[in-house]
């Protein structure tokens, strides 16, 4: 069960969330297993001058099933780990001709074996996947598969797919309104199509033996120019094999939507033997390290996290692998004391002193959490998390008319944060702007797919708002869009 860790956290939406009494990573939004959500169209009525100041939005269309039983699951946001998830693709977005600031890699909150694409924009790994990859050329493997299938367009075949579950299901219409103020950000072009019923995501989800054979030849091939050994992929098609051989409910869903057969093991092991063995790139495996070690150490037993410690690949990982466990031990002096020395070693590393932060937020240190975060973001000011954080820590701290600045920054640079969406409401809640606040929540439940408070929210704002300016614009169109349910 997903909670916030105390009382305060769940007035001020810290930015983490507490898994089976554990701390882990920031929470950015729940995703419902029994809706599905599309991104192909646009909200037909919006006014020119709309269409002029909102940004973007997305509409949601709500997949409903029989009677599979709703349950939610959520993104988990760190500035840390998306950074090193983008450290992991850059060089393989690169050689496929995409742009690496306009794919961004997404941590899951799932325990399963599991990766997908949904639109040319994001790639969505499962935590559990994750956690499960040995080495970076694992994890790259199958980022480079799932960019593979970007760049060979079989992401238009998903559209066709859409087509065969009507018969099995009813839509509804639902808007996600995403604004901000106009900016060069290209994240804000895609939209979210993720949280599907189980049953049509495998339909949504699924690829053809041709198209697996042909990602998997192409990321291969981008492993050959990068010069990443393909044993990577080899092992992660050895996984997936044995999966072949459970029964389906059993089977991790990355193997019921991404179907292995002889033919393709076969084909990529020849064409992994072209290439000559390499020696694992420092990065690479520096990173991965990273991203695996942060995740457990806010997943797992924090007693054998301070085991694990022992082994890690770097001081600065183990050092920051004890913070958190002693930081879910509430052990505040220790958690500091080994985050310090971690930035002893990195001095200039934005995400230790975002982690630094974060520790004083948990404990209630409020106003040092503040201070904290205002030192994060001077290294690292275009991190919308880390601005989001220090928003979060001035709001706590009664610093209302401070926080304000760095929460709209951070929902300009990315509007799908919902916990930063309800601090924003709060905020201007607090300053006495209750059109605004309305307003943004009425975004909130959009992005969530409540329908119902997201149009009230949105009527609330059309009334307190200025009459034809541009927030009361957007309000109406959350208002007029669910008039085309």
């Amino acid at each position: 069960m997903l909670r916030p860790p105390c009382s305060a956290c769940r007035a001020f939406s810290i930015t983490s969330i507490t898994i089976k009494g554990s701390i882990a990573p920031r929470l950015e939004f729940f995703i419902n297993k029994s809706h599905s959500s599309l991104i192909n169209r646009f909200f037909k009525e919006l006014t020119a001058a709309s269409i002029q100041m909102i940004k973007t939005f997305s509409i949601l269309i709500t997949l409903f099933t029989t009677t599979l039983p709703a349950l939610a699951t959520s993104l988990l946001r760190d500035a840390d780990i998306e950074h090193a998830f983008s450290e992991l693709a850059r060089p393989i977005l690169q050689v496929a001709g995409l742009k690496p600031d306009q794919v961004k890699v997404m941590l899951v909150d799932d325990a399963s074996f599991n990766a997908f694409v949904i639109d040319r924009h994001h790639i969505f790994l499962n935590a559990g996947l994750v956690l499960k990859t040995q080495s970076a050329e694992m994890l790259q493997s199958v980022i480079a598969h799932e960019v593979a299938h970007i760049a060979n367009g079989h992401l238009s075949r998903r559209n066709q797919n859409m087509q065969a579950t009507r018969n099995a299901a009813r839509f509804g219409l639902a808007l996600a309104l995403a604004t901000g103020q106009a900016n060069n950000n290209p994240t804000l072009g895609a939209g979210l199509a993720i949280g599907m019923s189980n049953s049509a995501q495998r339909v949504f989800n699924s690829h053809t033996q041709s198209e697996e054979i042909a990602a998997d030849q192409t990321a291969l091939t981008y492993f050959s120019k990068l010069g990443i050994d393909p044993k990577g992929a080899l092992q992660v098609l050895d996984y997936l094999s044995g999966q072949e051989y459970l029964a389906s409910n059993r089977q991790d869903p990355y193997a019921r939507t991404h179907p292995l057969s002889r033919d393709r093991l076969r084909s990529a092991r020849a064409q992994a033997q072209l290439q000559e063995p390499l020696p694992p790139d420092p990065n690479a495996r520096y990173w991965h390290a990273r991203a695996v070690a942060k995740i457990s150490a806010f997943s797992q037993d924090p007693d054998r996290i301070l085991a694990a410690s022992e082994n890690a690949i770097s001081e600065d990982i183990a050092f920051m692998q004890r913070a958190i466990a002693f930081s879910r031990r509430s052990n505040l002096t220790e958690a500091l004391n080994n985050i310090e020395k971690a930035q002893k070693i990195r001095p200039r590393d934005p995400f230790f002193q975002d982690l630094k932060a974060e520790l004083l937020m948990r404990n209630r240190q409020f106003s040092q959490a503040a201070d904290a975060y205002a030192k994060a973001v001077s290294m690292a000011p275009d991190e919308a998390l880390i601005l989001a954080g220090q928003g979060r820590a001035l709001l706590a701290a009664g610093q209302t008319e401070s926080a304000l600045q760095p929460l709209k920054k951070a929902h300009e640079m990315d509007f799908k944060n919902i916990s930063l969406l309800h601090d924003l409401a709060v905020a201007y809640e607090k300053l006495g702007n209750q059109g605004m606040a309305s307003l943004i929540t009425a975004q909130r439940f959009g992005l969530k797919g409540n329908l119902k408070d997201a149009e009230y929210h949105a009527k609330k704002a059309e009334a307190l708002l200025p009459q034809g300016s541009p927030s009361w614009q957007r309000a109406q169109d959350i208002v007029n869009s669910n008039n085309l349910k």
